[in-house]
């Protein structure tokens, strides 16, 4: 999956693979690929994992093939709700624990939830986000539609490693996200890993949600669902552009701790840690 960076106003956002930087909420990021060098100590709270092993559940995808179908309309309509994707048509084991079914979740600014991207439905509208030169210039897949189609089908034909979703608040879409296994992530040679780290891309895609605070505030409730729904993972992670100052901020204002510089492919980043033995310290989200 390519890297994603998204400027995050101090109180706005954010965005696996390797390639350029790109997200942006206004931006956010995150970019993984792989060699380079390893993560520069700023926590040595982990193990090194370098040598870590497939987890049965890929062992299993890979022994019984992939399985995977396309994630469902957001309702029997093709529309956005609070209900959306609540539902998972063909439950099977997969690497994050069913997203689609982790269903919707009260915020200060509305009800939020996370939906597995359905390509005829969400393409045009991911597309047009992508194209948004404070997007584009993280995310790096502006372009004609095949250009983000490209980004979007190596994710839902893979093995499901990594899951991107429309972020729908108050019944509009209006974020784009990959959730993802840090620790099968070529961003896992550059860091300690531990079993079932989970990391987080995040872009704003309208003007309108930028600049508000809103990154911050979905990203403590995307880290809170992960941790609720994922009991396996101990840690969510994101690697923003050291540079993207406003996307480290947010980050760190969601519960987030900087833990390392990391040097990834494309882009010197910060490596952030929210902690579940931590989460304990925060106070309710917003």
């Amino acid at each position: 999956m390519p890297p994603t960076d998204a400027s995050t106003d101090a109180s706005t956002d954010v965005s696996t693979d390797a390639s350029p930087d790109t997200s942006t909420v206004a931006d956010s990021d995150t970019s993984t690929d792989a060699g380079t060098e390893p993560a520069t100590p700023g926590s040595t709270d982990c193990e090194d994992t370098l040598d870590l092993q497939l987890p049965d559940e890929l062992l299993a995808l890979i022994a019984h093939g992939d399985g995977r179908e396309p994630p469902p309309a957001a309702d029997g309509n093709g529309a956005y709700g609070p209900t959306a994707g609540g539902v998972d048509p063909h439950p099977r084991e997969d690497l994050l624990d069913h997203i689609a079914t982790w269903g919707p979740t009260a915020t200060d600014a509305g009800v939020f939830q996370l939906v597995p991207v359905h390509l005829p439905r969400d393409l045009p509208l991911i597309s047009r986000w992508m194209n948004d030169p404070a997007v584009a210039e993280f995310w790096e897949l502006s372009g004609p539609e095949s250009v983000t189609e490209a980004h979007l089908r190596a994710q839902l034909d893979g093995d499901g490693r990594s899951v991107p979703c429309l972020g729908v608040l108050a019944g509009t879409p209006m974020s784009y996200w990959e959730i993802y296994r840090a620790d099968l992530d070529p961003l896992a040679r550059h860091y300690p890993a531990r079993p079932h780290d989970t990391g987080i891309h995040l872009l704003i895609g309208g003007v309108t949600h930028r600049g508000r605070g809103l990154g911050s505030t979905l990203l403590r409730v995307v880290a809170d669902l992960v941790l609720d729904r994922r009991p396996a993972c101990a840690r969510v992670v994101a690697e923003p552009d050291l540079r993207n100052t406003p996307s480290v901020s947010a980050f760190l204002s969601a519960g987030f701790r900087f833990a390392a510089e990391v040097d990834l492919p494309d882009k010197r980043a910060a490596l952030m840690i929210r902690d579940r033995a931590l989460r304990g310290l925060l106070g309710p989200a917003r």
